[in-house]
């Protein structure tokens, strides 16, 4: 095997690894310092923040071909975050759906899968889809654990969630 190849998958298993810990960290702590409301809140928040790294990413890269797609992306998946600062399912779906959105930007970026005209969709450093998606996967089964606590929050004060 070629010692690339080792090294990459060796990459990739850290990233991965320090994704799920990332993720176990980020729902320890928010559970400690946030109420539900809040917590929910803060996670739709931080969800269109890192959908918007990809902006950060096409404009690092001179990605000019890449604006509208990954600009539509940034679009959608906020809409997501708006609606699952009180609807928990959207942010338990949108998460994960921009954990593929990760996995895809990576295998584009490594020629492991086409799915865009070259210079579509924009380039990641190396193995950050791989951290990204692990992160959205396991941090959208935390909010699976945590939905009943936000929708009952909400409910709480009259304000009743889907």
């Amino acid at each position: 095997m070629d010692a690339s190849v080792v090294g990459f998958v060796m990459i990739v298993v850290l990233y991965a690894s320090v994704g799920v810990l990332a993720a176990t960290g980020s729902a320890v702590i928010s559970r400690k310092l946030f109420g539900p409301r809040a917590e929910q809140l803060f996670y739709a928040g931080f969800f269109v923040a890192i959908a918007a790294f990809y902006l950060a990413f096409t404009a690092y890269f001179r990605a000019d071909a890449a604006w509208r797609l990954e600009t539509y992306a940034v679009l959608a998946f906020t809409a997501l975050a708006v609606i699952g600062a009180r609807v928990p399912m959207a942010l338990i779906i949108g998460y994960p759906l921009h954990g593929l959105w990760d996995g895809l930007h990576e295998l584009q970026a490594h020629g492991g899968w086409r799915a865009f005209e070259p210079g579509q969709s924009t380039d990641v450093p190396l193995a950050y889809g791989v951290f990204c998606a692990m992160f959205d996967f396991c941090i959208a089964g935390y909010f699976w654990t945590r939905r009943q606590a936000w929708s009952s929050a909400w409910a709480r004060q009259g304000l009743a969630t889907a």
